[in-house]
């Protein structure tokens, strides 16, 4: 694939070696030209110096045949931007960008874009794990509506069956892996104490299950 990554901070510069190094073709933009010192040395993608909202630098890194781009600048408002030309001028087909503030959030879905937010992930990630919750979040779409979380089932629950331990509505089972290995349950599945359980959910449906595991500690 041909990506483009506009920005290479460290979130930039990682995302670039990492797709370089599974094969894509991968092209780096950033402003500042000592940037590009954050990329390993045996980076052999393309790297260009230029102001990233420009046509001339997006032309010159091939935007118009690009199957993907990441705008991961430090600027919420550039990468909106930078975001929205990709998708509606280019018709980039996989456009992602990095929300720096997270005050500034929905700026990004305003224009209703694909949106990571380190600082919001991580933060909620420690905050979890401070607190000791039993069914912690991996991944937020979008606004955060829905989430992924992880769920370890507790010895009280083995043998029994998921449609009878997830509530149907607003929660969905997606993998249940077991011994390492993952699979697609049904609802018919019977679990074992030890595996884990991703399930996607709204934050009132996984409150509600949260609630459930905690009952099951105290009892």
């Amino acid at each position: 694939m041909n990506i483009i990554v506009i920005g290479c901070g460290r979130v930039g510069a990682e995302v670039a070696y990492g797709l370089f190094s599974k094969g894509h073709k991968i092209t780096v933009i950033d402003q500042d030209a000592g940037a590009f010192r954050n990329l390993p040395e045996d980076f052999r993608g393309m790297t260009l110096h230029g102001d990233v909202l420009t046509q001339d630098i997006l032309l010159r890194a091939g935007i118009e045949h690009a199957d993907a781009l990441a705008a991961v600048t430090p600027n919420d408002s550039v990468n909106t931007v930078l975001g929205h030309i990709a998708r509606v001028v280019f018709k980039v087909p996989n456009v992602v960008v990095r929300n720096f503030d997270p005050r500034k959030r929905s700026m990004h879905g305003a224009f209703g874009l694909q949106v990571i937010s380190p600082v919001s992930m991580g933060a909620q990630r420690i905050e979890e794990i401070l607190s000791g919750q039993s069914l912690p979040s991996v991944y937020r779409a979008g606004d955060g509506t829905v989430e992924i979380y992880q769920m370890s089932i507790p010895k009280a629950w083995h043998g029994a069956v998921l449609r009878e331990m997830i509530p149907q509505e607003h929660c969905i089972v997606v993998s249940l892996t077991r011994a390492g290995r993952s699979m697609l349950p049904k609802p018919d599945t019977q679990v074992e104490s030890g595996d884990t359980l991703h399930i996607s959910a709204t934050r009132e449906a996984a409150q509600a299950l949260r609630e459930r595991l905690e009952k099951l500690r105290k009892d």
